[in-house]
């Protein structure tokens, strides 16, 4: 019974995502060109994105393709988001395992956290230039707290009852860590990649709107300047879609790290 109940919400609920998707478009197409309520200039209707999408797709725009745009965009979050993992999930897990690293390094840490990631464009253009450096630094920022939040939360959050029990049947300090710490940890560090990778795209927006040559986010930045609402929309998407696929694939890593989960 339950093996097959999973499944049936899967497509009950795809179902009910479709039907809104397709009443939002619908609506959309009313109120721009069904009755013309909403002024062009404001909202764009769907044969303008249309018209928009194919010229990006065909004759590129701002100096690119929207494949070319796209690709260089994950590519910044996906050095940025692979920098704060490596940085961030160690940092909370010594912060949250050892005291004396928590009285050392939270200081400093809550000082910084503070401060939002999109006040360090410009000194990351100072430092760095105009090129990827910077951006990719500015995403590292952001996505760093949360992953060191949630590490240092689901370290914590590990029930100490496990830890007497593996230290009673002889486990070292590593092995707790290893077997006991690591592994309880997981589905509060994967919460934490969650919101850092979501907060990635939102920085990498923000970011290309400042001297970039190429991404997603120039895009809106252009087509903003040129006053074009079809292309600002077609960037909207862009962005909006490779953000649910990159969220979709740290699903699937994620299912797959905590299989175990759903045994329970």
């Amino acid at each position: 019974m339950a093996t097959g109940a999973a499944p049936a919400r899967f497509h009950r609920a795809f179902f009910v995502g479709a039907l809104t998707i397709v009443a939002v478009l619908a609506l959309w197409w009313v109120a721009t060109t069904g009755t013309r309520w909403l002024n062009p200039l404001r909202l764009p209707a769907p044969s303008e994105v249309w018209a928009a999408l194919q010229q990006i797709l065909d004759r590129g725009y701002a100096g690119a393709t929207l494949w070319q745009h796209a690709m260089h965009s994950l590519g910044l979050v996906a050095r940025g988001f692979a920098v704060a993992i490596v940085t961030g999930i160690p940092l909370g897990l010594l912060m949250g395992w050892s005291r004396r690293a928590e009285a050392l390094i939270n200081p400093i840490f809550l000082l910084l956290r503070p401060i939002p990631a999109l006040a360090w464009i410009p000194l990351a253009i100072v430092w760095f230039g105009l090129g990827d450096t910077g951006k990719v630094f500015v995403i590292w920022l952001t996505a760093f707290v949360p992953a060191v939040i949630n590490a240092f939360t689901g370290v914590r959050n590990v029930d100490p009852v496990l830890i007497a029990a593996a230290r009673t049947q002889g486990a070292s300090t590593a092995q707790v860590i290893r077997h006991v710490v690591i592994p309880g940890s997981m589905p509060l560090i994967f919460t934490g990649l969650r919101l850092s990778l979501q907060a990635s795209w939102t920085t990498l927006v923000a970011a290309e709107l400042v001297g970039a040559f190429f991404g997603l986010g120039r895009v809106l930045n252009i087509a903003g300047q040129d006053i074009f609402p079809g292309m600002i929309i077609v960037g909207m998407v862009a962005v909006a879609v490779c953000g649910a696929a990159t969220t979709w694939l740290l699903g699937l890593l994620e299912r797959r790290v905590l299989n175990w989960r759903q045994a329970i």
